[in-house]
């Protein structure tokens, strides 16, 4: 695929048709996020100029509108990353926790800092606003799977094993179930 001649494979133009479906007649524009995904996804994880006016079309939405949503979300990008996008977040529980110290591995373990890609094109950093599991801090998100409770030795861990093409377990790393107290349950518990 060239980035003039995009066009969405058979089997994505097929999970396109899906979530189309998903909307009531008149309302297919609200997929647009999603088949921007889609398109994404397609083509290695960003998004050239000609996918976004693609689904534009596909959808019958203006392309300036597909633009401003591109535009809008950061999990949309409009410019090559890594095969392995990481996304640090930077808010205030996982500032408190040590995203910064995560950052630094991130560097000591790829040699390369915020916004930059890997010479190998494995590994791509950015610094993002809330990642949704405060209570987890500090976490990141890499490709679409959360990593919870992060240490800069599990981070560096997980980091190590995508290199190698493993697949590290996602959520926490710490054994913490969902969003339960660090220590383990305090109440609400079996009964003694």
């Amino acid at each position: 695929m060239s980035e003039s001649n995009f066009a969405f494979s058979p089997e994505t133009r097929e999970a396109a048709e899906r979530i189309i479906a998903r909307y009531p007649e008149g309302r297919q524009a609200s997929a647009l996020v999603p088949l921007l995904d889609l398109a994404q996804g397609q083509c290695g994880n960003w998004l050239p100029q000609m996918a976004i006016e693609y689904v534009a079309d596909l959808l019958g939405v203006p392309r300036m509108r597909a633009m401003e949503c591109a535009t809008f979300y950061s999990m949309l990008n409009l410019a090559p990353v890594g095969r392995h996008f990481v996304q640090v977040c930077r808010t205030t529980p996982c500032w408190l926790r040590g995203c910064d110290a995560l950052v630094a591995a991130y560097k000591e373990a790829t040699g390369c800092g915020v916004g930059e890609t890997t010479e190998d094109g494995q590994f791509t950093l950015v610094e993002v606003e809330c990642l949704g599991a405060c209570c987890n801090a500090p976490m990141a998100q890499i490709g679409d799977v959360y990593y919870e409770d992060l240490t800069p030795e599990t981070f560096k861990g997980i980091l190590g094993a995508l290199a190698k093409g493993e697949t590290p377990a996602p959520g926490s790393q710490c054994g913490r179930h969902g969003a339960e107290p660090a220590g383990g349950l305090t109440t609400l518990g079996d009964a003694d």
